[in-house]
């Protein structure tokens, strides 16, 4: 996919990354996989079928495969985040942000146990700030997250820049609260479109190395 034009925002004052886990961070591709063919099966809607529609609502930027199966009456299997694995670019990109001087943190939308999770893969060690929703009582999109995090950061919110995959719950409140954005196009969520200046990125990615090129 094409980068966004509009990515020589300067970030010369950058102080905090904040990431995004799924589908930022984290490939969540076979868990979608198992929970969405296992949704399909026994019914009539072919699994090919299923994705086209979820793709089309994941246009406008719209909780797509929830929606699909609520249409059809189908199951929502648990989500295994057993299935759940960084990125390949993932652990190598964050060591070499951290020894560049950045601070690192995580704002997401996360069941119990983000940090084990994050000390499970090797990148813990990584972040000086973890608020996963679970934990926090309040979820993405809602600045009340956003600001927990920046205060215990301890920074300015135009010092800081939110990284994540998605329009609605990443770049959109971020960017209310003045901090930069970067959005990444992974997974079903590289579909959305941005409708307006307010669901636009600073800077737009297709993987997450690239953030080293922004990031210096």
């Amino acid at each position: 996919m094409l980068s966004n034009p509009r990515n020589n925002t300067n970030m010369e004052n950058i102080m905090w990354l904040f990431f995004d886990l799924g589908s930022t961070l984290v490939d969540e591709t076979d868990a979608y996989y198992y929970r969405h063919i296992n949704a399909v099966r026994g019914s009539n809607i072919s699994y090919e079928r299923f994705i086209a529609e979820v793709i089309e609502l994941q246009k406008q930027n719209l909780k797509a495969d929830v929606m699909v199966m609520e249409r059809y009456g189908l199951p929502r299997t648990p989500w295994r985040s057993d299935l759940e694995k960084l990125y390949s670019d993932a652990a190598e990109t964050l060591k070499t942000l951290y020894e560049r001087g950045y601070k690192l943190g995580v704002i997401a939308n996360q069941k119990l146990g983000s940090k084990q999770r994050l000390e499970a893969w090797g990148i813990a060690k990584y972040f000086e700030v973890i608020l996963a929703s679970a934990e926090e009582g309040v979820a993405k999109p809602d600045p009340q997250i956003f600001l927990r995090a920046l205060k215990r950061a301890g920074c300015p919110a135009e010092n800081a820049v939110m990284i994540g995959d998605r329009i609605d719950n990443d770049i959109v409140p971020a960017k209310k609260l003045g901090m930069k954005t970067v959005r990444i196009l992974q997974s079903f969520s590289a579909y959305g479109i941005a409708r307006c200046e307010e669901e636009t990125a600073d800077i737009t990615i297709n993987r997450l190395s690239e953030l080293l090129e922004h990031f210096n």
